[in-house]
């Protein structure tokens, strides 16, 4: 598996940014361990997501890539998938929820994504996806439960873990489960004891519940500000998590608000919402990482200027 990671970071390399890591003694002060953030928000296309899409379809045959790509996304995928197949001249649909942000349906088309719309449950975008697939011949990216797609989100935390090589807790935010999965296996294999945390929504703790009842929960609500973590997780990616991820800390929507504004006010900044979510973890249990060295993947910086929390 470390080969596998070393060979998909050797791959990717051309089609990614290596993204700066920031810390700031100010937040330090504040959550009173020393943060080191791996800012993926200036990660091509704004997000971290574009590892893993460009890993899932350069793991593709040269037959498959002709046949175009599908995949389904509330956005930060959606528009990874689409600049990936860009850059390597394959045709991406891609299937939206109706309710997606305008800013991450506009970013699609700039990347010459072709959108569909569908309700916003992921019943309804698994059906759309699937039709696509059958009609047109393409080949499924699925946001976060495949394998070359985690092995990409791994990387991100790769090369946090080789500027840093003594963190002792990486967090990421919990949504479909993909990077985190991707982060506890970097840990594991890149580094000698670095645990690995996850933060998550009360409104959408569907990751917290399945690390106790061992399997996968779903979520009744959807009321969270970070659109990005409304996803819940899957049988690939659950068993990694299960096994290498220490906890999951949840935090109610207005730690998230006041983690992100802080982030932005401090670190002058732009994140999304979900990114907030493990610093809100790490200032709501200031003892349990208190003086330790803390790694947090900032995920992506793809906002509705105009619908801001605060």
């Amino acid at each position: 598996m470390k080969q596998t990671l070393i060979q998909t970071h050797s791959r990717i390399k051309p089609f990614i940014h290596k993204t700066p890591v920031l810390t700031s003694q100010l937040l330090n002060e504040k959550a009173g361990c020393n943060l080191f953030f791996k800012c993926e928000n200036f990660q091509k296309m704004g997000a971290f997501k574009m590892r893993g899409a460009a890993n899932a379809i350069l793991s593709l045959t040269e037959e498959k890539r002709k046949r175009g790509v599908v995949t389904h996304s509330s956005g930060n995928f959606a528009q990874a998938v689409s600049l990936a197949a860009q850059k390597l001249g394959v045709k991406s649909y891609i299937v939206m929820p109706e309710n997606a942000p305008q800013v991450k349906k506009d970013g699609v088309k700039t990347y010459e994504g072709e959108i569909i719309e569908c309700e916003s449950t992921p019943q309804a975008r698994e059906a759309t996806a699937n039709k696509i697939k059958e009609e047109k011949g393409a080949s499924f990216l699925h946001p976060s439960n495949q394998d070359e797609v985690i092995y990409g989100n791994a990387t991100a935390a790769m090369e946090l873990l080789g500027d840093y090589p003594d963190l002792d807790v990486i967090l990421t935010p919990v949504g479909g489960g993909g990077l985190i999965a991707g982060t506890a296996l970097a840990a594991h294999y890149f580094s000698e004891n670095c645990k690995v945390v996850g933060g998550e929504p009360m409104e959408a703790d569907d990751a917290y519940r399945s690390l106790f009842s061992g399997k996968i929960e779903t979520n009744d609500s959807f009321h969270t500000i970070a659109d990005g973590l409304r996803t819940h997780l899957g049988d690939r990616n659950f068993p990694i998590i299960q096994k290498h991820v220490e906890k999951i800390i949840r935090v109610e929507e207005d730690e998230i608000i006041s983690a992100m504004q802080l982030i932005w006010e401090r670190m002058k900044i732009i994140i999304e919402p979900s990114c907030a979510v493990p610093f809100a973890a790490v200032l709501k249990n200031k003892e349990e990482f208190k003086n330790k060295n803390i790694g947090i993947i900032i995920t992506g910086g793809n906002v509705d200027l105009k619908n801001l929390p605060f």
